[in-house]
């Protein structure tokens, strides 16, 4: 069993004892937490939440546990029942709650599930405001609403729907262009929510023909829900054998995309951002954002457009967006998929991330894979160092940070980062080394024009740590 509290959310797996998993006393402590941290920043106000979930198996129990708290609390709830996470977000925009729980594992397993909490901007909050949500959830300050104050819930049907419009408003999302190209597009949503979403979606935009793999919402996953190349092998199939010109792959909750070629060849998770941005700088020139452990692919296509600037923050959905409001930034995300659009809201957003790469592709009126070639070549490689747990990891990163500092004309290094754990650019490539917040391990992202040398830059930093 695990329970890991972090500035992501309360994740953890179902069953076992309460502590060591998300058992339904957890969710009805955290969730009661989250609505007394509310209730403290808005004393006097009746709040309003918004809720939605996932497809996974423990969804409808985690979310009637939910709601029920929240009107235990006194919160009025707007339930979106099966949703995506930016839909979510969206909801609580569109309908000015004072925030939002998504109730979603995203990438993991179907063990496991999660509380994500959002503010009033349907953004998620921050980590000193999470802190403060796990020190309620540890205190005696949690008070019910007494029966006449109880909180009232409403459901609300067409949330996905009204997410879809909004996509379809946007001033760069080109439906005509789509239209006249006849697309044929797979899609695999790992019989989650994105079942719901993506394939309406695509219909909406005009997409000649939608090919469904994995959209029943059962919660059953059909294979490993993340959307890496290992878990992909039947939708790359799948377009290959029905001649499909893309293939889309969505997570549980909807906010990483992954492409697939028309040759079935992975378009790489890291690229679903480039392209993105580089068809948003075409039209709105400005600033872009990701994290440190993104690929340096959008830096490049940045660089392309005089004017516009790159800047990296640290890992984390709300560090990548605070930077961006901080710069100005016009596109972001992160280099697993998450496409940042602000034109619409500030959150990763796979639907979002469909229609711009399809106005892209219908205005390139090229193929998917020669599209691939236009950008930059990198690839990433992913390491860890196993440390003794009473190794004090945050000297040893401040060793390694010093180290490259005062060597960096010798090893070639162009900076060296210290906001998130320690990133050296070096001429060539950089190295991430960021510990881990559950186990005594460095996790040692590396990135090169090819794999050898991403992993000679590793095995480098590796030696001196």
């Amino acid at each position: 069993m695990s329970l890991i509290k972090s500035i992501s959310g309360i994740r953890g797996t179902i069953g076992g004892r309460a502590g060591e998993g998300l058992s339904p006393l957890d969710v009805v402590k955290f969730t009661s937490a989250f609505a007394t941290f509310l209730k403290n920043a808005h004393p006097g106000r009746r709040l309003k939440l918004a809720v939605g979930r996932d497809a996974r198996l423990s969804g409808a129990m985690v979310d009637r546990l939910v709601v029920a708290t929240l009107q235990g609390m006194g919160v009025d709830v707007l339930e979106t029942g099966l949703s995506t996470t930016p839909t979510t977000e969206m909801t609580v925009i569109d309908h000015r709650c004072d925030g939002g729980i998504i109730i979603t594992a995203s990438h993991n397993p179907k063990h496991w599930n999660a509380l994500k909490l959002l503010n009033a901007s349907g953004e998620f909050i921050s980590d000193a405001e999470g802190k403060e949500v796990l020190r309620l959830a540890e205190s005696d300050e949690v008070l019910f609403a007494e029966v006449d104050d109880l909180g009232q819930v409403e459901v609300l049907e067409d949330e996905i729907d009204r997410h879809i419009e909004r996509v379809l408003a946007l001033k760069l999302v080109d439906v005509e262009a789509i239209r006249k190209a006849g697309f044929k597009v797979a899609v695999d949503a790992v019989n989650s929510t994105g079942g719901l979403a993506i394939p309406r979606l695509l219909r909406r935009l005009g997409v000649q023909e939608v090919v469904e793999l994995n959209c029943d919402p059962t919660g059953h996953f059909a294979h490993n829900p993340e959307p890496i190349p290992q878990n992909l092998t039947d939708i790359s199939r799948v377009v290959r054998d029905n001649g499909c010109h893309l293939g889309i792959v969505v997570d549980p909750d909807v906010d990483r995309l992954a492409l697939v070629c028309e040759d079935g060849q992975m378009f790489g998770e890291e690229y679903t951002l480039v392209a993105v941005a580089d068809y948003v700088l075409q039209h709105t020139p400005g600033n872009t954002v990701s994290n440190l452990s993104s690929s340096r692919a959008l830096r490049d296509i940045t660089n392309r457009y005089p004017g516009c600037t790159y800047a990296a923050s640290a890992v984390g959905e709300v560090n990548v967006t605070t930077l961006m409001k901080e710069t100005h930034a016009v596109i972001g995300g992160e280099g697993n998929g998450g496409v940042i659009y602000p034109e619409l809201h500030y959150g990763r957003d796979a639907l979002v991330g469909v229609a711009l790469f399809l106005t892209l592709l219908a205005q390139k009126g090229m193929k998917v894979s020669d599209l691939r070639r236009t950008y930059p070549e990198y690839i990433i490689s992913k390491n860890r160092k196993d440390l003794t747990p009473d190794m004090d990891v945050d000297a040893l990163l401040a060793k390694v940070a010093k180290f490259y500092q005062v060597e960096s004309e010798k090893w070639k290094v162009e900076s060296v980062n210290t906001i998130d754990g320690v990133k050296i650019d070096f001429a060539d490539g950089w190295v991430h080394l960021r510990k881990s917040n559950t186990e005594p391990i460095i996790r040692i992202y590396s990135e090169a024009a090819n794999e050898q040398r991403a992993n000679e830059l590793a095995q480098q930093v590796m030696q001196q740590i």
